[in-house]
């Protein structure tokens, strides 16, 4: 495992400390718990994909044209 430093206002750190404890955890555990999400790619995706699954029942009532599709 690696070592870095960061530079936090001490009332957050303090804070933070805390709010770890209250969790029974570390703040260096919850740090580590943060940085394997922020480093995880984006649900977006199959986010909007689960959504277009689950809005099939949508129906426009007839198809556009590439045309009506493309005003503005």
């Amino acid at each position: 495992m690696r070592n870095i430093t960061f530079s936090a206002n001490e009332d957050l750190i303090d804070q933070a400390r805390i709010l770890a404890g209250q969790q029974g955890r570390t703040l260096n555990d919850a740090f580590r718990e943060w940085l394997a999400q922020f480093t995880q790619p984006s649900n977006d995706l199959r986010a909007f994909d689960e959504l277009m699954e689950r809005i099939t029942y949508v129906h426009a009532g007839r198809h556009f044209t590439r045309d009506e599709m493309n005003e503005r």
